[in-house]
């Protein structure tokens, strides 16, 4: 690992690891089948040439720039550049539709934006035509005819040209540690998106903290990630992109979610940074795939899955014959799982939602070193995460370096720290509420243990409160119903209600299993009404009820002929579910469930 000195600013922190670092790979691309490596040295050369180009096509400091690409080297470069240039980047997320880009644009108050093309400008650029403040348009990728665009078009190519004719316009020395870096704007599970803003000392010290915690992995030189959470959360735009380079790692970028099995085996990540959806469908898949074999693999892998998670629960302890028939399963099964995700894990970072019990339980059983961290865009976002070799699967861990947590009256987790954002842009009375006296109101609940561990008990504003009075997690009772494996997602609802309600989306093998085994041709919408299919789902939330206290069990169900998607806006990016959208969007549906008679 590189040696670690934070200096004033992110810019700086870069440029200091570049030129330690020279032609050695840093960023790595899928190109014609093969990753191929971008060294330290071009991204500098790259984000210096952007940098002075962005001036000579008028960047002033403190100007906003939109970037929306998918995860990819110019990413990165063109971040880096904003910052060289005095500019703050506003990451946007490529799922947004042109009426989110038209609000982000106006919002933030854009005059550039950097897009990687293709798609993506197609719906762009009719929000550029009702955003004024927009001047030029930096497209990663050729365009083809752009006469018809509304502002000033410039290539890759082309900018990096100009930037080669141009001043040097390197600000590292000038930039200070509480100038703003980004807007991130909120993704949002209800309401409009708020622009956080994140100042250089925020980001790094979410890297200081984050490093003091990750020595105990003992990290080496050449330390891997795989990027393939949108570059445009706090989550991955941090722990994705800042950190690595804060310790002078190499990062590989996904070909996209659908491939991330693939790319893992590729990339051979050391560390994975992931949100919990994507470990649920990743368990799934397993699991999926070990049934499918059967036999004596199955037998085997079951029995791995069996000591490991009493391993973990007991602290280790296991009698001399389950340690010894244990350490023959390394290699015959946990060393092959290990394989599916590249073979050389130090650590799975799980964050951006609470991580089912069961389903950290499961990797960690599998030989899986998963550490769960909780955090929000308001704090950079890192606030806390599990320890190496002290890791508990039921709580998020202790604060990192530099960052205190006090629980409130009301059970509320208060932040203070480096890490707090500077306050949310053009909105002072939403920031005065949020942070009071320098502590961070989370609007999440949660107890800190004896231990010192934090323990994240639901959202604040998402608890259920049933008629009787009594508070509910829905996302815990969610958690229980998706370690069924009829069920890929849920939805619970029940708030000033008898007793709680589910929307129920099926997992898609398993329709396809149903559809395989009935002879029926595979269709949603006949499934939904064919009483064998409910017959199944319901046997599954049954299954899950058993686990359940009274008062968290589904009484009734709906199923859903299409999934939650980012697409249908009932999921954000980070595939965390908009609850306030989905009971509005299924209101009659919901409604009719506690209607006499269902």
């Amino acid at each position: 690992m590189s040696s670690v000195a934070f200096d004033t600013n992110l810019l700086a922190m870069f440029q200091k690891h570049a030129a330690a670092e020279g032609d050695n790979p840093f960023l790595w691309r899928k190109q014609d089948g093969v990753y191929r490596p971008w060294s330290w040295r071009r991204v500098a050369d790259e984000a210096e040439r952007l940098s002075r180009a962005l001036r000579q096509l008028g960047l002033e400091p403190g100007d906003r720039v939109v970037l929306v690409a998918e995860n990819r080297p110019e990413w990165c470069v063109a971040d880096l550049a904003v910052l060289a240039a005095g500019g703050i980047t506003v990451p946007a997320y490529t799922t947004n539709t042109e009426k989110d880009h038209e609000y982000i644009l106006n919002h933030a108050e854009a005059t550039m934006v950097v897009c990687a093309g293709g798609n993506l400008a197609k719906r762009l650029i009719p929000a550029v035509k009702n955003a004024p403040a927009v001047k030029t348009l930096l497209f990663m990728e050729p365009l083809g005819e752009t006469s018809e665009l509304p502002v000033t078009a410039i290539t890759w190519e082309d900018a990096l040209a100009l930037g080669d004719r141009s001043p040097s316009v390197d600000r590292a020395d000038t930039i200070q540690p509480n100038d703003v870096a980004c807007f991130i704007y909120t993704s949002g599970t209800g309401g409009t998106p708020k622009g956080v803003m994140l100042s250089h000392r925020n980001i790094m010290s979410n890297c200081e903290g984050a490093i003091e915690l990750v020595k105990k992995l003992g990290l080496g030189r050449r330390e891997r990630f795989l990027s393939f959470l949108p570059l445009s959360h706090s989550y991955e735009h941090t722990a994705g992109q800042f950190f690595p380079i804060s310790i002078g790692a190499e990062i590989y970028y996904a070909e996209g979610v659908e491939t991330l099995s693939t790319n893992l085996v590729e990339a051979k990540p050391t560390i994975l940074t992931c949100v919990p959806r994507l470990y649920e469908v990743l368990r799934q898949k397993i699991l999926t795939g070990v049934q499918r074999q059967g036999g004596i693999k199955q037998t085997m892998f079951e029995k791995a899955l069996a000591l490991g998670t009493k391993r973990y629960e007991q602290g280790g302890r296991l009698n001399p014959i389950e340690s010894a028939f244990d350490l023959v399963l390394d290699k015959l099964v946990r060393t092959k799982v290990n394989e599916r995700f590249g073979g050389n894990l130090k650590a799975m970072v799980s964050g951006g939602a609470p991580l089912n019990y069961d389903v950290g339980v499961f990797f960690v059983a599998l030989g899986l070193p998963v550490l769960q961290g909780y955090g929000q865009t308001e704090a950079s976002p890192l606030v806390s995460v599990n320890p190496p070799g002290a890791a508990r699967l039921d709580a998020v861990g202790p604060p990192v370096k530099g960052v205190e947590v006090e629980i409130a009256d009301d059970g509320e987790i208060l932040v203070r720290g480096d890490n707090v954002m500077r306050g949310y842009w053009k909105d002072e009375e939403t920031t005065a509420r949020t942070i009071i006296d320098g502590w961070l109101h989370t609007g999440d609940i949660g107890v800190i243990e004896k231990d010192g561990y934090l323990r994240i008990t639901d959202r604040k504003k998402d608890i259920i409160v049933n008629s009787g009075g009594d508070n509910i997690s829905p996302q815990r009772v969610e958690g229980i119903l998706l370690l069924e494996p009829e069920i890929g997602q849920a939805f619970i609802y029940g708030d000033k209600k008898p007793f709680l309600v589910a929307l129920i989306s099926p997992d898609a093998d398993a329709v396809q299993a149903f559809a395989k085994e009935t002879g029926k041709p595979n269709n949603m919408a006949e499934f939904v009404k064919d009483q064998a299919f409910r017959q199944r789902i319901g046997e599954a939330v049954k299954r899950a009820n058993a686990n359940l206290s009274a008062i968290e069990r589904i009484r009734k169900f709906e199923i859903m002929t299409e999934p939650f998607t980012v697409e249908n806006e009932m999921m954000t990016p980070t595939l965390k579910l908009r609850r306030p959208y989905i009971t509005e969007r299924h209101g009659d549906l919901l409604q009719g469930l506690y209607a006499a008679g269902h």
